[in-house]
């Protein structure tokens, strides 16, 4: 799987079959799913508190660091994905939509 070759609703499948074979629908609400993703979104900051903006920006070229930061970020968008299973809500079309808006709140120069 790589980001090039995979669609949003083959990782909505990955990550709902994940939840349903550990029979995870009874914790999947919103509530949980948002706290969980706050949850992962600080253990992914952990990565780059206390550097400066250039050994931040340098934690990419370190595979090790990489790869840690890169399982955070996993681990919040594979709850991003869960609040949108759970809720229903199309990705694509939302994002889309929103930044749409965003284009219009923040336009370029």
């Amino acid at each position: 799987m790589s980001d090039e070759t995979t669609s949003v609703n083959e990782l909505r499948i990955l990550v709902e079959k994940f939840v349903a074979e550990r029979d995870w629908h009874q914790f999947h609400n919103p509530k949980n799913l948002s706290m969980s993703l706050a949850i992962e979104a600080a253990e992914l900051m952990e990565h780059f508190q206390w550097l400066t903006l250039e050994e931040g920006a340098k934690v990419k070229l370190d595979e090790k660091r990489k790869h840690e930061a890169g399982e955070e970020l996993a681990d919040c968008l594979a709850y991003v994905i869960a609040i949108a299973n759970a809720m229903e809500i199309d990705l694509s079309e939302t994002l889309r939509a929103k930044m749409i808006r965003n284009a219009v709140k923040y336009p370029a120069p």
